[in-house]
């Protein structure tokens, strides 16, 4: 008798992967508020998309 619930591969919308999705989008918007906040200018403009 074998536990698979924690060797199990699963896709698409797990807990675990929103969760980290929202973790790194939390940190990539308090990126691009401190390099507007250092550069003076958004991130469009200090990448030269601007």
């Amino acid at each position: 008798m074998t536990n698979n619930t924690q060797s199990e591969i699963k896709f698409g919308f797990t807990e675990f992967a929103e969760q980290l999705n929202g973790r790194l989008a939390m940190i990539g918007f308090a990126a691009a508020i401190i390099v507007e906040a250092i550069t003076g200018q958004g991130v469009l403009a200090f990448l030269g998309l601007k």
